[in-house]
């Protein structure tokens, strides 16, 4: 049986459990489980992070843990009770988790790894305090290491900022709101500024001295110098180097390494310098011989020195070398760093041996305990401290000192009887007051212990030597009195016994006589002369003696004389407990002399404070004893002894000295009575202040007041202790009567002078440090009276003084902050005098900074749902005094432009936060009575409406994204439940005051708008939270958006007949709400919208305003990314606000105007679906087809169905745009060809408009024309331009601008030269086939054709596809997909190649046109395409393939030609017919006859720079002919069978067997031409061919051609001898008439495609039988093979040999299977063959052939037998062709030609072959079937099922002219026929003179296009639809 669990609530996951028992609840190992039930060893509860669903699991899977459980029974909440940084850990952790994989995803891999490493640092850290081994501040160690990763990763991640506690999670509804911000803003503030440090230390590590010859042990010294004061800083670093230049103590760190303490963030400037000096120790003469003396003596080596500023950047500068350099002459060693760093060269140099200094350097920042937890290695292995000289910056308390600073400066010798000068060596010793010599008491400077004695170095031959060394003697102060220093001097001799003489001595004592220390200064000593032997031991000898020539004593005077030896010292000591101030003395032993007393209490301020500071307690203790003896006399001296004793402790040096003095009070001092007297004195101040002149002594005595009052309070104290309480009534009338003074002086308004003004700010800013005082001795609310009293007298006029205005201000916060404020009692009776001040100054908008701050404050002490009494009036009193001045000094700051400095916008940004936190902390606060209170006080209804108003306005401040950061989620969640709240309480009082006929729209619109708004807010918007976050978020809030949903519906409802006042205002907001997927808020919301088509239709009978609003709302809400994919699903792919609850659909069905409103569902449906499409697929990066054909789609969209004329021009530009993004240049003037058409050539002025200035439709119309003209320059689409050149050209002319129609004709004729000139490349084109429902909107289920890119093959025109669409699958065959792809939840994509049917055949077909006119009418204004299948029907003959091989041909036409405003457009109609082999055959034949006339031609007028590809067509002919080629025609349909069965074929029959015979003569007249150009090594091959030919010739059964040839030229286009171009041409033979070359400009070059060595083996052994050539073979034709340009061929690389393949006996016969398999990459059709590689021939199994051809699917929809075995075989071997030239015939039909064909040009391969499938290599065998010709000029597809009349064959008669086709030349593009091929109106823009006559070459595009369309060779089109004529744009 299940029983409710009473203890086991909360559990982890141990173990993952699948869930396979009924009703079992699978959970993963981690999840946490909150338990409901129990029952025999299983739990019954659900997963948290998915709490809906609940079943049962295993007990023994889940780890219990302790728990507490809120709301007990149904809809219990467990919260662990754990420590809640563990909590946080957990909740983070898995958070992160699931974003921590997307980072790998993304490949963000740095912060992946970072994240990685954070993460298990954070597991680290949460075992150790699970395990709560921990000490307590470990402990705490261990949270801030965890929150400050916790935080990190936060911001990384950009998730929320988590307000903290001691490290705990706060719950916002803790605490106050105000409290709630700072610790926000604390936890931002701490993350953006990092704080200056203001303390510093240098690490300094000597590593060695790299010198070349060292030999001798080295001193180095190390310390800080400013170069500006001339002075060094610091103590000396001081280290010893042994013989080989590294520290004597390398296992001791100490000795070799220090810390440079307690630099100022002033000492870190570059004229602070690093010294460092060294020393040798050893002989005086540095190369002296060794054994030329054995005393050591101290010699200068060099110095080095480094500016600190080197190290300001932050790096540590390991290893760095530092130059040693050595002065020039010794004398100046004590100077040579300042040389140094003044760079005086002259002085010194490097030294001699080039010494280097290596030493490790770094700037470390922070207090010194910080550096030793931070740097916690450099202490653990040991580090020497050098300190600075003398106290640092700030003096600590207990700091024990006493250091005696002594300098060596110089002195001045006598040569003492010698020639030369003497080495002069100083020894150093202290000495006690005993005589005895004290020991270790000289330090030459840290890293050293201390020595006994001291020795100078010595400077050679030098009787005024200067040393300048500083030595440090720390003598402990019981030493120092009748200590002193004894410097004994002597010549050291450089000899060899190198003995050192003593000739004389100085000394100094330590201490005077009267207690005083040697004073600081340097001291000029006497020198003492004295013998080597005299006994300096008896110090009495010599003490009576003069030491300085400062003091004289008695009857020395005479010795003095004598003496003219000096020794100068400095000395400065730094000591905590020895003075060398007499009146300090003086001070202390005011008992010995009371005489003096009054003198020194005057002197008491000339002393030096941190000679006071010392002696603080002493002192006091001396003041308090001076006014116990004598109150009267000495009781105002001592007063303002005490002041200053105060006041010097508020300086910064000293202010740690205040605790000290706090101690004092607390514990040592006794003033008993000392109160009177305080007391009495200050009233008497206080009293003078208004009457004073001056008014300084007044205000340092006001500043004190805070200790003055400690010392009154204590000194009551102990005098109520010592009398139990006596003259309690007394001591209350003198405070009361001191407080009347102030308040007296504080109500007076300063006259004229400020000084008074001083004094009153002088009081405030000290004053609320007293309450506490007073707290001690008195009750609250007596302090708070008192308080209240004083801070009420102060003048409330804000008059000029503003300092004191803020002082007053600071006084008010301070009092606040106070410890009496806290207390509910006194809080009562101050707030009103701390509000009213506050009221005046916001009123005034002035100290806004303070006011947040005390605002700030009085709320952090009201917490959130107190309901005692006293929190609720104090609510009544601050709404009724603050809330409007609130609400105004909001608006106000944030309608203010932002300051531009950092540091102030950062204050701003404070002041409005802290502000808004303030307003939001009063409402929260609110109750209903607060609320009714606050709309009851309001007198008028205007006042009440501003009112709303106004808080309407701040709301919509407060919901703006920036004003808060972005990842204070908590804080914006916070403030939208205040305002949530409130504005159900405001809407009320709508309701009741502002509905019918006092409705005011302004409040109305600014509620609906400030709903909208809130809705919309970002922070809310639930389905973009993780879902934890989104769980805690509703079970703390709910859905505010639903709660704000319900309140709009409920307010709109109670509108009435005022609801048209917001018809169509607010379709757009309300739209943007019905957006958010937020089911319940669309339920609500959808009423409104069938309610507003209600009101509007009633009031003007339709809504095409609500229609036109929504239109225009939902194109801009799309754009920005609003809305989601829902919208297709919800009810019937209705949009959301018309989906799936109360359908609106199903409300409309019900109305009279149903009809107009589901037309307009379904318009904005269909609108939706393009605008979801648009913004995905903008979403993506580049440019690709998608976003364009997106855009077209929406373009078209608002184009004919809305008729939106701005939003049509708008995406027009969107389109332009990208398509300059993607270079598809035509396609982008195209583009803005249909802006140009709404414009007119007229003077209508034109408003400024997207990028346009304001200007007049002429001059947009030019500048759109000369824009479309550039475009359709850069993408080689010339032949439009020049239209649109003359277009501009007639329209300068008619304004006679003959400047710039100059210009445009200039322009024209470039157009024309490049025409000429350059390369153009023809596209291929390729059809596309979108299946399956997953693809976006404007593909799904529809077919396109598209333009490719240049240069670009069907394999990466597919692979370019399949990169756009990623999840699309490649289908295999080229057959129509059925309906299961249709409807498949996926996406298939079908791509073969397709060719181009160019529509006018005349430019093509005419003689004399270059090949670079012609190529621009095969791909350009195409409509129709086509694709060729071969396939068998019925039995297949093995022996000739061709009697069965039929041809599918499929037509497709588009909706609009190619090129256009897309590179695709979708095909409008397919059409299929059935091609029979006899017109197989028949088209075959045509073509590879085209072909060989072409390249005749092409050979004929030097077009061709070898002959290589004549050559190759010819063999594949004449080779494919003699091993059965044509003959297995004549197998197939000359027999007799074929003719009885297929009597309708008589006439194809008849046509078929004339090509035959055209194809003999064409090939001997080729041979001719061959024979004429060949080249020598290739004889032997063309003799070859000739005899194959007659071979061929035979079997065709005709003898003799020769007679035929000389009657019946064949007439060639680019070729034969110029003639008249309309006359008949002439005859002519290959020997005859001089052939004039006529090439085109552009000239391409023709490959070998057959390397002259492929063709070698059969012609070889023939070269001798070769007797002529043609002399101008070598000259004409190069035949080294050249290389394949096929990637440059303006035509498709299809190998011309495939086009002519042969059915051959030894082949088999291609079998058609069913299924087709390719893999992805190959899946779709190419276009044509692979080029195969010559290093690659490899043959191919028949039955590879097969499959080959059958993967081809239909690729070579004919079969032609003109191809040999051999050829077939051998392709693999040879490159890709190139073929420039398009084709161009007629087809000989009706009348007998005498061997005239139709003019010929060479036949691109690829345009013959370009059949849309791909075809497998040549090397494949797939040459079984030809490829089918794209004969753009065969006119054949027209003809398929026509039959032909019988043709005879004359072989001899006249050449006639062929007969020329009237149809005229179309226009080059396709805006005059944009959509079908049909008639169509011209815009008025670029209407077109019609002209009868067809135009000179090149043609001119301006033909008109009418007479063309009726000619009749066009199809007819079933139901035209007629385009709508260009409209003029309303002002655009």
């Amino acid at each position: 049986m299940w029983i409710p669990t009473e203890h086991e609530k909360y559990g982890v996951v141990i173990a993952s459990f699948r869930g396979t028992v009924p009703y079992g609840l699978s959970l993963e190992i981690g999840d946490t489980v909150q338990i409901l039930e129990k029952c025999d060893g299983w739990y019954r509860g659900f997963a948290l992070k998915n709490p809906n669903i609940k079943g049962i699991f295993p007990s023994s899977y889940v780890h219990l843990k302790n728990a507490c459980v809120k709301n007990k029974g149904q809809f219990e909440m467990v919260i662990p009770t754990e420590d809640s940084v563990i909590t946080e850990m957990t909740s983070t952790l898995r958070d992160w988790g699931t974003m921590w994989k997307q980072l790998y995803v993304r490949n963000e891999g740095d912060l992946f790894h970072r994240l990685w490493h954070i993460m298990n640092e954070i597991l680290d850290l949460r075992r150790q305090v699970l395990v709560g081994h921990l000490t307590h501040d470990r402990m705490k160690d261990v949270k801030r290491h965890i929150t400050a990763r916790l935080d990190w990763g936060n911001e990384q991640l950009g998730l929320d900022l988590v307000p903290r506690k001691e490290y705990a999670m706060v719950d916002p509804e803790d605490i106050s709101i105000t409290e709630l911000y700072r610790l926000m803003e604390h936890r931002h503030r701490k993350k953006d500024t990092p704080v200056q440090a203001s303390s510093h230390h240098l690490f300094v590590q000597m590593k060695s001295l790299m010198c070349s010859n060292l030999g001798e042990e080295l001193e180095v010294i190390f310390s800080l110098f400013d170069s500006k004061e001339n002075r060094p800083i610091s103590e000396r670093f001081f280290l010893r180097l042994n013989r080989n230049g590294l520290p004597k103590a390398p296992d001791k760190p100490e000795r070799h390494c220090s810390l440079f303490v307690d630099l100022g963030s002033s000492e870190l400037r570059k004229d602070i310098y690093i010294t460092v000096h060294i020393i040798r120790i050893g002989r005086m003469g540095a190369g002296e011989k060794k054994n030329a003396c054995s005393v050591q003596y101290r010699r200068p080596f060099g110095c080095a020195v480094l500016s600190i500023a080197d190290l300001l950047t932050g790096e540590t500068k390991d290893d760095l070398v530092l130059k040693v350099y050595m002065c020039n002459t010794e004398s100046e060693w004590y100077q040579i760093h300042e040389n140094i760093i003044k760079k005086l060269n002259a002085r010194y140099n490097l030294t001699g041996s080039n010494a280097g200094l290596a030493v490790s350097l770094q700037l470390l920042h922070g207090d010194i305990e910080q550096i030793r937890r931070e740097y916690s290695s450099v202490f653990s292995h040991g580090v020497s401290i050098t300190r600075k000289l003398g106290f640092s910056n700030i003096i600590m308390p207990g700091e024990m000192r006493n250091d005696l600073y002594i300098t060596i400066e110089r002195g001045e010798f006598e040569k003492g009887g010698k020639s030369v000068a003497r080495n002069v060596e100083v020894t150093m010793f202290i000495v006690d007051s005993s005589g005895q010599t004290l020991k270790d008491f000289i330090s030459f400077g840290s890293g050293e212990p201390p020595a006994s004695e001291y020795h100078s170095f010595v400077l050679y031959h030098n009787n005024s030597p200067r040393w300048s060394e500083l030595l440090k003697l720390p003598i402990p102060v019981d030493k120092f009195r009748g200590a002193h220093i004894r410097f004994e001097f002597r010549h050291c001799s450089t000899k060899e016994k190198g003995e050192k003489k003593l000739f004389g001595f100085s000394f100094v004592p330590l201490m005077q006589e009267d207690g005083r220390t040697l004073p600081d200064g340097t001291h000029e000593l006497i020198v003492h002369k004295c013998e080597e032997n005299t006994n300096l031991q008896d110090t009495t000898r010599y003490l009576k003696l003069p030491f300085s020539k400062g003091i004289f004593l008695g009857n020395n005077n005479q010795a003095m004389k004598a003496t003219k030896e000096s020794f100068w010292i400095t000395s400065f000591l730094c000591s905590t407990k020895l003075t060398q101030n007499g009146d300090m003395l003086d001070l202390l032993k005011w008992r010995t002399h009371p005489d003096k007393i009054t003198g020194c209490l005057s002197k008491l301020k000339e002393i030096d404070g941190s000679e006071i500071v010392k002696f603080l307690q002493d002192t006091l203790d001396t003041l308090f004893g001076i006014l116990d003896e004598n109150s009267q006399k000495y009781g105002s001296k001592v007063f303002d002894s005490l002041v200053h004793i105060i006041n010097l402790l508020q300086d910064s040096k000293f202010h740690h000295f205040k605790p000290v003095m706090d101690t004092y009070i607390e514990s040592h001092f006794a003033g008993a009575l000392a109160y009177r007297d305080l007391i009495k004195v200050l009233k008497w101040y206080v009293d003078r202040i208004t009457e004073a002149e001056r008014q300084e002594h007044i205000q340092e005595v006001l500043k004190a007041q805070e200790y003055i009052f400690k010392y009154i309070v204590q000194s009551r104290r102990l005098f109520s202790l010592a009398t139990g309480g006596q003259n309690e009534e007394e001591f209350r009338c003198c405070i009361q009567e001191l407080l009347m003074s102030v308040r007296f002086f504080l109500s007076q308004e300063s006259k004229g002078s400020g000084a008074l003004s001083q004094s009153q700010a002088v009081f405030l800013s000290s004053f609320p440090a007293v309450y506490s005082e007073l707290l001690k001795l008195f009750d609250v609310r007596e302090v708070a009276n008192l308080v209240q009293d004083t801070l009420g007298s102060l003048p409330t006029i804000m008059h000029v003084d503003d300092s004191l205005q803020a002082i007053k201000l600071q006084c008010i916060g301070k009092t606040v902050e106070s410890q009496l404020y806290t207390n509910p009692d006194s809080r009562y009776i101050l707030l009103p005098v701390v509000l009213h001040h506050l009221h005046i100054h916001l009123q005034e908008q002035k100290d806004l900074i303070m006011c947040a701050r005390i605002l700030s404050n009085v709320f952090c002490l009201i917490k959130k749902n107190s309901s005692e009494k006293s929190v609720l009036e104090e609510i009544d009193v601050i709404v009724a005094s603050l809330l409007d001045i609130l609400l105004r000094t909001i608006l106000e700051i944030t309608s203010r432009p932002q300051p531009s400095g950092s540091t102030m916008r950062l204050q701003f940004q404070d002041v409005t936060g802290e502000f808004v936190a303030c307003l939001l902390s009063l409402l929260r606060q609110m109750t209903d009575r607060h609320y009714q209170q606050l709309l009851d006080s309001f007198n008028t209804k205007e006042e009440l409406r501003d009112f709303l108003l106004q808080i309407f306005t701040v709301f919509r401040i407060l919901i703006r994204p920036e004003m808060f950061p972005k990842d204070w989620t908590v804080m914006r969640l916070v403030a939208n439940n205040v305002i949530i709240t409130t504005v159900l309480y405001l809407s009320d009082a709508l309701r009741k005051n502002f509905l019918n006929e006092n409705f005011d729209y302004k409040i109305w619109d600014s509620y609906f708008y400030l709903a909208v708004i809130f809705i919309n807010q970002l922070c809310l918007q639930l389905e973009m939270f993780t879902p934890s976050k989104k769980k805690k978020v509703l079970e703390k809030y709910g859905d505010m958006r639903v709660t704000m949903g319900c309140e709009i519906f409920s307010m709109w409802q109670n509108l009435g007949e005022h609801k048209l006042h917001f018809i169509p205002a607010l379709i757009g907001p309300f739209l943007e709400v019905t957006l958010i997927p937020q089911p319940d808020l669309r339920n609500v919301m959808i009423p409104i919208f069938h309610d507003m088509m209600d009101w509007e239709q009633r009031r003007s009978g339709n809504f095409k305003q609500v229609e036109a609003k929504l239109i225009d709302k939902l194109d801009s809400l799309m754009s920005e990314g609003k809305g989601d994919e829902t919208y297709r699903e919800l009810f019937n792919s209705i949009i959301p606000l018309f989906g799936p609850y109360p359908s609106l659909l199903k409300k409309i069905e019900r109305e009279t105007w149903r009809e107009s409103g589901v037309s307009l569902i379904a318009t904005v449906t269909r609108l939706m679906e393009r605008l979801l499409d648009y913004r995905d697929c903008m979403k993506m990066g580049e440019v690709d087809g998608k976003k364009i054909g997106c855009t077209v789609s929406l373009l078209n969209f608002y184009k004919t169905e809305l008729n939106k004329e701005e939003m049509y021009i708008r995406y027009i530009h969107k389109l332009y745009d990208l398509h300059l993004k993607a270079q598809n240049f035509t396609e982008a003037a195209y583009t803005l060809l249909l802006y140009d058409e709404l414009l007119e050539w007229s003077d209508r002025p034109l408003r400024e408009f997207l990028t346009y200035p304001m200007q007049t439709e002429w001059q947009r119309k030019e500048h759109l024309h000369l824009t479309i003209i550039q475009n359709f320059d850069r993408g080689k689409c010339w032949e439009n331009g020049i239209i649109l050149c003359r277009k501009i050209a007639e329209q300068y002319e008619s304004y006679y601008d003959y400047r710039n129609l100059s210009k445009m004709r200039m322009m024209e004729a470039s157009l024309y030269d490049k025409i000429m000139d350059q390369q153009r490349l023809e596209p291929e084109f390729f059809r596309v086939g979108f299946y399956g429902k997953k693809f976006p909107f404007f593909l799904r289920n529809k077919e396109f054709v598209c333009r490719g890119h240049d240069y670009e093959r069907l394999e990466a025109f597919q692979q370019r596809m399949l990169n756009e669409f990623p999840h699309a699958i490649a289908m295999q065959h080229a057959n129509q997909p059925d309906e299961t792809i249709f409807q498949a939840e996926a996406q298939y994509l079908q791509i073969y190649a397709v060719t181009p049917i160019p529509e006018s055949q005349e430019v093509l077909q005419r003689e004399g046109v270059p090949d670079n006119i012609k190529s621009f009418y095969k791909v350009n204004h195409i409509w129709k395409f086509r694709y060729d299948r071969p396939f068998h029907k019925g039995t297949k003959d093995k022996e000739n393939e061709f009697k069965s091989l039929w041809v599918e041909r499929t037509s497709l036409y588009l909706v609009q030609s190619l090129p256009g405003i897309s590179r695709w457009f979708e095909v409008e109609k397919r059409e299929v017919v059935e091609m029979s082999p006899l017109e197989n055959a028949i088209e075959v034949l045509e073509n590879k006859n085209q072909q060989l006339k072409t390249l005749i031609s092409q050979c004929q007028t030097r077009q061709m720079q070898n002959i290589n590809p004549l050559t190759m067509c010819l063999n594949g002919v004449i080779d494919a002919a003699v091993n059965g080629g044509v003959s297995r025609y004549q197998e197939a349909f000359f027999v007799k069978e074929y003719i009885l069965s297929h009597p309708e074929d008589g006439e194809k029959i008849a046509r078929l067997r004339e090509l035959m015979l055209e194809q003999a003569q064409i090939l001997e007249f080729g041979l001719a031409v061959h024979e004429k150009f060949v080249p020598q090594d290739m004889r032997p091959l063309h003799k070859k061919l000739v005899d194959q030919f007659f071979v061929m010739k035979s079997s065709l059964g005709i003898q003799e051609f020769s007679a035929c040839i000389q009657a019946s030229p064949v007439h060639f286009p680019n070729g034969s001898p110029r003639v008249c171009r309309n006359s008949a041409p002439a005859s002519m033979s290959p020997d005859g008439t001089r052939v004039i070359p006529r090439r085109s400009p552009l000239s391409y070059p023709a490959v070998n495609r057959y390397s002259s060595s492929s063709l070698s083996s059969q012609a070889s052994a023939e070269v001798s039988n070769i007797t002529g050539q043609s002399e101008s073979s070598d000259e004409v034709f190069n035949m080294q093979p050249s290389p394949s340009t096929s990637s440059l061929s303006s035509t498709h690389s299809a190998s011309p040999n495939v086009t002519s393949s042969a059915p051959s006996s030894a082949r088999a016969s291609p079998l058609l299977s069913d299924k087709h398999k390719h893999s992805r990459e190959n899946s779709c059709l190419s276009p044509r063959e692979r080029p195969c590689s010559a290093i690659y021939p490899t043959p191919v199994e028949p039955s590879q052939r097969m499959l080959f051809n059958h993967i081809g699917d239909g690729a070579l929809p004919r079969s032609d037998p003109n191809l040999s075995a051999p050829e077939k075989a051998s392709p693999a071997r040879h490159t890709t062709s190139v073929s420039p030239s398009p084709a161009g015939r007629s087809p000989l039909k009706g009348s007998v030609q005498s061997f005239t064909p139709s003019p010929v040009e060479y036949h691109s391969p690829g345009l013959i072959s370009n059949s849309p499938v791909l075809s497998g290599s040549y090397s494949s065998g797939i040459s079984s079937l030809s490829r089918c010709s794209t004969s753009e000029t065969s006119g054949f597809e027209n003809q398929v099922n026509e039959q032909a009349a019988p043709v005879s064959v004359q072989l001899r008669g006249a050449p006639e002219e062929p007969v020329r086709k009237e149809s005229k030349t179309p226009p080059p593009y396709s805006v005059y026929e944009r959509t079908l091929r049909r008639p169509v109106p011209l815009p008025h823009s670029l209407s077109i003179p019609v002209t009868s006559e067809p135009p000179a070459l090149p043609p001119k595009p301006l033909t008109a296009r009418t007479s063309h369309l009726e000619n009749g060779t066009r199809r007819t089109e079933p139901g035209p639809r007629p385009r709508p004529l260009p409209r003029k744009v309303s002002q655009l």
